[in-house]
């Protein structure tokens, strides 16, 4: 199988002037920008296998697991996170659309892949999918396949799981993209304040630390890191045998 490498060049904006209604914003002085922060990464499993691969963008965050075990899973995981890209779901003119779109379109370009290119094993992956919506009162759009989980942890609240688990213990999920059949992403929405958190957890890092520990792990007003500091600690405990991946952010204005 030829293995296409693709690289996400994210780069930082550096704002120099800004006009606005009363005329030019002072160069230098902060702007406010209602954006998601985030830290995270992926803790490489024992098995020594990659699958997992995620992109952090402004207000576009995603992560993908590759089924299946060899270099195909963490293709087909690239692959769902370069259509992600592509759509810019996280663009004005595309924010009244739900998700359901994005993840198809991730669907269709490892689906496409994989007819091309048939192997001994299956090409697809899963996709756990959050846009922030910058209008007058923020929300967070969602869109999960497979066995991730997305949470939602409000600032003073308690930890909230927005995706449904799947029904399977063990084994490939039910639902991944990439193959036949059709697909159902769950989608939703959720208003957001500042200083709310979402967190993306992809299947290595639910089955290492079980979603009661998860929900632990995510409350408190620790900061971000800190907090992905101890779930990299439990995980290192744990030695999950696969990747295990953990995308923390959190929403603020200023």
């Amino acid at each position: 199988m030829t293995v296409l490498v693709m690289t996400f060049l994210l780069g930082c904006l550096s704002v120099m002037t800004v006009r606005g209604r009363q005329g030019n914003w002072p160069a230098g002085m902060p702007v406010a920008r209602p954006r998601l922060v985030a830290v995270g990464g992926t803790y490489e499993g024992a098995n020594g296998r990659p699958s997992d691969a995620y992109v952090v963008q402004e207000r576009l965050i995603a992560a993908a697991r590759g089924v299946g075990g060899t270099e195909r899973a963490h293709a087909a995981a690239v692959l769902a996170l370069g259509a992600v890209v592509a759509e810019r779901p996280q663009h004005t003119d595309n924010r009244e659309r739900d998700l359901n779109g994005c993840a198809q379109a991730a669907h269709r370009a490892v689906r496409a892949a994989a007819l091309r290119d048939p192997g001994p094993s299956e090409l697809v992956s899963t996709l756990d999918l959050v846009v922030l919506d910058r209008t007058e009162s923020p929300r967070l759009r969602y869109a999960h396949v497979g066995d991730g989980a997305i949470w939602h942890c409000p600032r003073g609240g308690e930890p909230r799981r927005l995706t449904t688990p799947p029904a399977h213990d063990a084994g490939p999920p039910p639902r991944v993209l990439g193959r036949p059949s059709t697909l159902k992403p769950e989608v939703g929405a959720v208003a957001l304040r500042p200083g709310d958190r979402v967190a993306i957890v992809t299947d290595g890092a639910v089955r290492a630390l079980g979603d009661r520990r998860m929900k632990e792990l995510l409350t408190g007003g620790a900061s971000p890191i800190a907090c992905l500091d101890r779930l990299y600690d439990e995980m290192a405990a744990v030695e999950p045998k696969g990747d295990a991946t953990v995308i923390i952010a959190e929403f603020v204005t200023a």
